[in-house]
């Protein structure tokens, strides 16, 4: 499998813990892992340091993740950016809404095992043609 440490993850996610185990499975794995506990600042921080992949927390104060979300397919140069939503929303119709009515890349419910979220970070990567297996 060819290197991740060019891989660049953002986090949005009102948790600063949550960010750091993500950080510390993903970092392991030769990702770099960035993120923000705000949705305005990390949009800005996206639009700058434009990542390869989003993870996206629909739970979060102030602007939250659908919001940033929609921003984010707004803008020319996020608009192409694979999102994969990591929410403690794991009712059948929060994945539906997701998955084929917002269109996202991927779902995954919270709590999950590490190998759960390597399995879709990894997914969604290959099938965006940013990692090759």
């Amino acid at each position: 499998m060819e290197t991740k440490k060019s891989i660049r993850i953002f986090y949005f996610e009102d948790d600063p813990e949550m960010i750091d185990l993500v950080n510390l499975i993903l970092g392991r794995l030769g990702y770099e892992v960035k993120g923000s506990a705000n949705g305005a600042a990390g949009l800005e921080t996206v639009k700058e340091e434009v990542p390869d992949l989003i993870l996206l927390d629909l739970m979060m104060p102030g602007m939250d993740g659908w919001d940033v979300y929609h921003q984010l397919k707004a803008i020319d140069s996020t608009k192409d950016i694979p999102v994969i939503v990591v929410t403690a929303r794991a009712q059948p119709i929060d994945r539906v809404l997701g998955l084929h009515i917002a269109k996202v890349d991927g779902y995954l419910c919270k709590p999950f095992h590490p190998k759960e979220l390597q399995d879709s970070v990894e997914l969604v990567l290959k099938s965006s043609g940013q990692v090759n297996q």
